[in-house]
C-alpha cells in the first residue's frame, strides 16, 4: 500500500469501509483529492462529501448549459429532429432516390430550416392579436391583390383568418380538369400555368387566385393548373369560402365576375 495510506489490515470494519468506499468514489468520479490522500475518518468523509457536492455541480452545470444550447434555437432542433423522421420513413419504404430530392426539396422550401406549431402558438392567442399577426404575414398577398386591395377590411380579415399556407414545386398538378374542386389558391409568390383542353397556357404570378370557378358553380374543374416554379399559396376550402361570402355578398360578385370572364375564354379555345 502507499506511504500515504495508512495499512487497514488491523483497523476496524468502519474504516476499512470507508476507504474502500472512497476509492471507488474517487475512481468513478474522477475528482482529485490533492496531492496528500486523508487519512483520518474525519478527512475521508469531508473529503467523499466534497467530492460529491462537486460531483453534482458539475453535472448541474452541464445540464443547464445543454439545455441552454438547446433553447437558443429550439425551432432548428425541432425541424431536424423532423426531418431525421422523415428520412427514417423514407429508408422504411425503400423510396427511390428522386422521390427523397424531392420530398428533402419540398421540407427545405416549406420549413427553411424552422418549423414552428403555429396553429397551436395562434390558437392560445386573443382574436385581436391573432388577426394582426395574419393580417402582418399576408400584407404582401393583400398588397399585390387588387380583390383585397379595394375590398372592406373586415371582408379580408375573415378572409385571411381562414387560409391555409402550402407549397407547391415546379411541375406539380395543383389542379386537375375534371376533379371535384374542395379549394381555391391565392398566389403569394410564383407562376403557375392555366391549361385548357385547347392546350393553351395563360400564366397567372402574384396576387392571382384561381379555382374559384369550381367552388361557385359546384361543378367539376373546368382546366388543369401546373406550377411552373416554387409556389407559395394559400388555400381556401369550399365551406369556408362559403361561409364568409355569406357575410358578404357583393364580394361574392366580384368572384363571378371574374369566373364568367374565365369560363369565356376557356369556351372560346
Amino acid at each position: 500500500p502507499s506511504a500515504a495510506v495508512p495499512r487497514l489490515q488491523n483497523d476496524s470494519w468502519g474504516k476499512q469501509y470507508s476507504h474502500a468506499l472512497f476509492k471507488a468514489m474517487s475512481q468513478m468520479l474522477c475528482i482529485g483529492y490533492g496531492q496528500q490522500a486523508p487519512e483520518g475518518m474525519t478527512d475521508v468523509w469531508l473529503t467523499m462529501l466534497s467530492m460529491i457536492v462537486g460531483a453534482t455541480c458539475y453535472a448541474m452545470f452541464i445540464g443547464h448549459a445543454t439545455a441552454l444550447i438547446q433553447s437558443l434555437d429550439s425551432s432548428r432542433r425541432q425541424y431536424q429532429e423532423k426531418y431525421k423522421q422523415v428520412e427514417q420513413y423514407m429508408s422504411f419504404h425503400k423510396l427511390p432516390g428522386d422521390t427523397r430530392q424531392r420530398i428533402h426539396e419540398y421540407y427545405e422550401h416549406r420549413y427553411q430550416g424552422k418549423m414552428f406549431d403555429e396553429e397551436n402558438i395562434l390558437g392560445e392567442l386573443s382574436e385581436p392579436l391573432k388577426e394582426e399577426i395574419i393580417n402582418f404575414n399576408c400584407r404582401n398577398l393583400v398588397a399585390n391583390m387588387p380583390l383585397f386591395a379595394n375590398a372592406d377590411p373586415n371582408f379580408v380579415t375573415a378572409m385571411l383568418t381562414k387560409l391555409r399556407f402550402e407549397v407547391f414545386q415546379p411541375g406539380d398538378f395543383i389542379i386537375r380538369e375534371g376533379t371535384v374542386g374542395k379549394k381555391m389558391y391565392f398566389i403569394q409568390h410564383g407562376v403557375v400555368s392555366i391549361l385548357t383542353k385547347g392546350n393553351k397556357e395563360t400564366k397567372l404570378s402574384d396576387g392571382s387566385y384561381f379555382g374559384e370557378i369550381c367552388l361557385l358553380t359546384r361543378g367539376r374543374r373546368t382546366a388543369s393548373v401546373r406550377a411552373d416554379t416554387y409556389c407559395r399559396l394559400y388555400s381556401l376550402s369550399v365551406d369556408n369560402f362559403n361561409e364568409v361570402l355569406e357575410e358578404y355578398p357583393m364580394m361574392r360578385r366580384a368572384f363571378e365576375t371574374v369566373a364568367m370572364d374565365r369560363l369565356d375564354r376557356i369556351g372560346e379555345e
